[in-house]
């Protein structure tokens, strides 16, 4: 811990040093998880190059990035992120689930039940990693509210069908109040040549960018009860 911190918690009263300590563990935690992946690398030869210190297990690379995310927000150090969950084209197997299949070539599935129950197994893994992590933001008081409370995080992909590589009615989630200006917890169906630019420009308002259009967008859209 260096002195400044010491300096600072020593200024603070019980419920900001409460905050700080629990920042503070975070970060600890995430050094482990560093630590851990070193560790783990080391024992692992992919028989290719691959980024140092990058877990060999999803959940954990999940976890780890997800963690970074947490504490910049909570830092206030950024405020607008992009997270790359998986490449589209990779043929990564999730053999920690018992898939030994690369995911890309699973989408082309070609309608085959044994092969849309994987992706489906899948998709529902990398749900319960993105599910843990909004449960996170959502136990991190920020103010009256919670980190997730004052977040517009949007989590879904580019196609709705690889099998097809169809691009319209997309599986997209909207997670977060933005402040109080949206509001959840239901299913909106938009028609099927909305842009997903038309999403973006919509939060960009809320961002306070001011802008007429953005990507191949047509307009704002409704429904988000913006206020």
């Amino acid at each position: 811990m260096t002195a400044d911190t010491k300096k600072l918690q020593g200024d603070l009263g019980p419920t900001d040093r409460r905050k700080l300590d629990e920042y503070l563990s975070s970060i600890r935690e995430i050094e482990k998880q560093f630590e851990k992946a070193e560790g783990e690398n080391a024992r692992i030869d992919p028989g290719m190059p691959k980024p140092y210190g990058v877990p060999a297990d999803f959940a954990e690379h999940f976890r780890l990035m997800s963690d970074m995310i947490t504490v910049a927000f909570q830092a206030d150090m950024s405020r607008i992120v992009t997270f790359l969950v998986t490449r589209e084209g990779t043929s990564r197997p999730y053999r920690e689930i018992g898939i030994a299949d690369g995911h890309h070539p699973l989408t082309h599935h070609q309608g085959k039940m044994e092969l849309l129950d994987k992706v489906t197994k899948i998709n529902e893994y990398h749900m319960q990693q993105f599910a843990a992590w909004m449960m996170r933001l959502k136990s991190i008081k920020e103010g009256d509210a919670s980190i997730l409370d004052n977040s517009m995080i949007v989590y879904g992909a580019g196609l709705s069908d690889g099998n097809r590589h169809t691009h319209e009615d997309l599986p997209v989630m909207v997670m977060g109040r933005g402040g109080n200006h949206f509001k959840g917890g239901r299913r909106i169906t938009y028609r099927k040549e909305t842009p997903i630019s038309n999403l973006y420009l919509t939060m960009m308002d809320r961002l306070g960018v001011q802008t007429d259009d953005f990507g191949d967008s047509t307009g704002r859209i409704d429904g988000l009860n913006l206020g």
